[in-house]
């Protein structure tokens, strides 16, 4: 399944996280409509808003690589609770994908999906 395909990207690359500060590794997993994946872990900074959320850097790596349109991400972190994207990734993924599906799980396998427009609804509203 596609889903399960997504989850273990992003699971295993949670583990090459660079989180020396938090010690909180996540990883994310972007699909794109042509089947591409692309990978993506979170980099802490010590100056904390210098750090790169895991789906931020699925994002650029996907734009990089020509790549503007998204499916769905999955993202995996240690966690009781499944996380969802912070404000500035969700802001930054609904530039190119205002509906994108999320699925999110934990280490122990706690999973929920939600879909980007119910996490931040009317990304663009006042936008010229």
């Amino acid at each position: 399944m596609e889903i399960d395909k997504l989850i273990r990207i992003a699971s295993d690359v949670r583990e090459k996280a660079y989180a020396p500060y938090s010690k909180f590794q996540v990883g994310a997993a972007l699909r794109t409509p042509s089947g591409q994946i692309y990978a993506g872990a979170n980099i802490e900074n010590i100056s904390l808003g210098l750090t790169i959320c895991a789906e931020r850097v699925c994002v650029g790596s996907a734009v990089a690589a020509g790549e503007k349109d998204f499916e769905m991400i999955a993202i995996v972190a240690d966690s009781e609770i499944p996380v969802v994207p912070c404000g500035a990734c969700r802001q930054v993924l609904a530039e190119f994908s205002p509906s994108l599906k999320i699925v999110s799980t934990t280490l122990s396998g706690v999973a929920a999906e939600f879909r980007l427009d119910e996490l931040l609804p009317k990304p663009k509203q006042g936008i010229l």
